[in-house]
């Protein structure tokens, strides 16, 4: 049975693709970006299965528009993807205070303010599933990276309460977590001005790795997608949906890490209890 989508950030990369293969496969969608021109191609191929927002997800009243517009014109939407977001690459120290409030009103306020405007309709409806597209970035973190993985760990600590919140309602999440992907992410890159005490540390490291192109993108954003789509599809996906080989290694490789030293100190966690 063909479903109906809401999806932000759909001119390029991850959201443009999960457009693109739901409409192909007959279902309808409700595509939000700040140049709704950049799918017009698409729209004259799917007609009125394809509804185009104009939304700036750093708009909270505009947010609460577009979803009510949504809701209206569509009926019902069965699945809600966040997905807009973009990378902020500097060493904390270099940020400027601009690139720091854009980058959370963008990536961590926008995604919560989504949330919470659709939450009312799908409890209405009687449930729907809402997809959020993190990182691996939001279980660990690069060097020059830090105010991403702000966004990332906090928008998966944001979701992991309200899922609880709202799973009496027949609501409930997959938060995406891709690992290096090959995309526009890279072309999106927001880049503070580097200061030079940082040439010969980690986050100069991982500068020169991204500007010379051998970090590594192993993940293939076709395939990010069409798993994507199956855990949106699933009856019961997992909360969290890991995918790429790096992610997986990297992520597993930080939480026996994490483990190993909460076991570590145990004793000394026992010993803050109150005396009875």
């Amino acid at each position: 049975m063909a479903k109906t989508w809401f999806i932000t950030g759909t001119s390029t990369g991850l959201g443009r693709i999960l457009a693109e293969r739901l409409l192909e496969r007959g279902d309808r969608v409700v595509a939000t970006l700040r140049q709704p021109a950049a799918l017009d191609e698409l729209r004259a191929q799917h007609g009125d299965r394809l509804h185009v927002l104009s939304l700036d997800v750093t708009d909270v009243e505009a947010i609460r528009i577009a979803v009510a517009d949504a809701f209206e014109r569509m009926g019902r939407i069965d699945v809600v993807v966040s997905n807009a977001a973009y990378g902020l690459f500097g060493a904390a120290e270099e940020l400027s205070d601009a690139q720091l409030e854009r980058q959370i009103a963008t990536n961590l306020t926008g995604s919560i303010q989504l949330i919470r405007a659709v939450l009312p309709y799908l409890r209405e409806q009687g449930g729907g599933r809402i997809v959020q597209v993190s990182s691996e970035g939001g279980q660990i973190a690069y060097p020059n990276f830090s105010l991403y993985h702000a966004t990332k760990w906090g928008i998966e600590g944001f979701v992991e309460s309200v899922a609880q919140e709202v799973a009496p309602f027949g609501i409930d999440f997959v938060i995406v977590e891709p690992g290096p992907t090959l995309t526009h992410f890279r072309q999106g890159l927001d880049h503070a001005q580097p200061m030079a005490c940082y040439d010969n540390t980690p986050a100069g490291e991982v500068r020169r790795a991204v500007s010379s192109g051998t970090f590594v993108l192993k993940g293939d954003a076709v395939k990010t997608v069409d798993a994507m789509i199956d855990a949106a599809d699933a009856e019961r996906p997992p909360l969290r949906l890991t995918l790429g080989s790096t992610a997986y290694a990297s992520i597993g490789k930080a939480l026996a890490e994490r483990l190993g030293s909460l076991e570590a100190q145990k004793d000394i966690a026992f010993a803050a209890d109150r005396d009875n």
